[in-house]
């Protein structure tokens, strides 16, 4: 199985749980713990994109992506692009980013895993309905060959998507428990020996 975690989708899911703590997350405990006993994991990557102009937050974001590298996950990084925003109550300007690359960095993944057989399953954490068109492509890949390849689609907190749940082999949302107990440590030493500290703003 391989596991495509839409990290911008998750990190809002799990600030709506109100609770800064649960962002200190371990993927890979998050999803052992939802795979089943007969699947074996093959692949886990995160998608997201680097914050900008927000040092705080750079920091954090630093720390939560090395911390979660340093036990396996695979972190694949898209950008955020600048844009005008112009209000059109007043007419002023303000500065606004845009995620960029993210949603078709993550979609390539599962498409080209699954053309390669390196899964044979597909876990999308995300509810964003622009997945479907991967989903899509991997069902002309596997009508083309005879084959098979099952997505489960797996619904960050207080999201879902009709459009998902409709091209899914199966779905169901991320629970509060499972999140609550795939915590990582708060002294995260790593098999290299590199200490990471749970950001305090996430206490």
């Amino acid at each position: 199985m391989g596991v495509y975690v839409d990290g911008f989708n998750l990190y809002y899911g799990l600030r709506e749980l109100g609770r800064r703590r649960l962002l200190w997350l371990d993927l890979r405990s998050m999803v052992l713990r939802i795979l089943r006993s007969h699947q074996r994991l093959v692949a886990l990557r995160y998608f997201t994109a680097a914050i900008r102009n927000d040092p705080p937050a750079i920091a954090r974001q630093e720390v939560y992506l090395a911390a979660v590298q340093s036990i396996g996950v695979e972190v694949v990084l898209g950008r955020y692009q600048e844009q005008l925003v112009r209000c059109r109550a007043c007419g002023q300007t303000r500065r606004t980013y845009a995620e960029k690359q993210s949603d078709v960095a993550l979609g390539t993944a599962m498409v080209s895993d699954a053309a390669t057989g390196k899964v044979d399953v597909v876990m999308l954490v995300s509810a964003d309905s622009d997945m479907c068109a991967a989903i899509h492509a991997i069902r002309r890949l596997d009508l083309e060959r005879g084959t098979k390849t099952r997505v489960v689609t797996v619904f960050p907190p207080r999201r879902r998507s009709e459009s998902l749940r409709q091209v899914s082999d199966a779905w169901f949302p991320l629970g509060d428990a499972v999140i609550r107990q795939s915590q990582l440590p708060d002294i995260l030493h790593a098999p290299d020996g590199t200490v990471y500290h749970r950001p305090p703003y996430w206490n």
